[in-house]
């Protein structure tokens, strides 16, 4: 009987443990200011990130040693917190500085990896120092045009688009060119009567 008490305690302490795992499931895990999906597997719930892709999030979780196939809403507040603190500072986590995307900083002198608003904030100043500048690239981001040296005969417009309609404008104004020249012809066909009376006057009185 005893024997069999300690054959059941590892399978009851299992289903107590994945009872436990699936009533702690969270279907919405915060990282970097950021809602995840839970349900997704974490290398692909963390390349959700702005400025994290596939690639980076698979190495930071190789370096973290975390299952990338694991889902999200399943890890614990430890492996979470460990995952973003190793965003927070990608140059410190070993990886290559290659695989960051602020290499060289201007103002810092260093290399490192920005997520987030602080991406978007830096990409901002970015863009402003190049108008200020005057350089190339400032004056087509001035513009409104294409930086990296795309053809912009056919693609790029931001205006009022003008093809679609081309056919109906092109219809349109032959039909109004139509319009205008029938519409002198016919004065000048009434007309004649008129200018023939004075001729037969004129006989009349001869």
């Amino acid at each position: 009987m005893i024997g069999k008490l300690y054959r059941r305690l590892p399978i009851a302490a299992i289903s107590q443990q994945a009872d436990k795992a699936v009533s702690e499931f969270r279907h919405i895990v915060r990282i970097a200011g950021r809602d995840l999906d839970g349900k997704k597997k974490v290398a692909a719930a963390v390349s959700d990130v702005k400025g994290v892709g596939m690639n980076l999030a698979q190495s930071l979780l190789t370096s973290l040693r975390i299952d990338g196939r694991l889902r999200l809403g399943s890890l614990g507040e430890q492996q979470i917190s460990q995952i973003e603190n190793g965003l927070k500072g990608l140059d410190k986590v070993g990886l290559p500085d290659w695989m960051l995307n602020r290499r060289k900083d201007l103002d810092r002198g260093t290399s490192l990896h920005l997520i987030g608003s602080d991406l978007n904030l830096i990409i901002k100043e970015d863009i402003e120092r190049e108008k200020q500048s005057g350089s190339w690239r400032g004056m087509r981001h001035s513009l409104g045009l294409k930086v990296r040296g795309q053809r912009t005969r056919t693609t790029g417009r931001k205006g009022r688009t003008i093809g679609v309609k081309k056919v109906a404008l092109v219809a349109a104004a032959t039909a109004a060119t139509a319009a205008a020249a029938a519409a002198p012809a016919a004065p000048a066909a009434a007309g004649a009567p008129a200018a023939a009376k004075p001729a037969e006057k004129k006989e009349e009185k001869r």
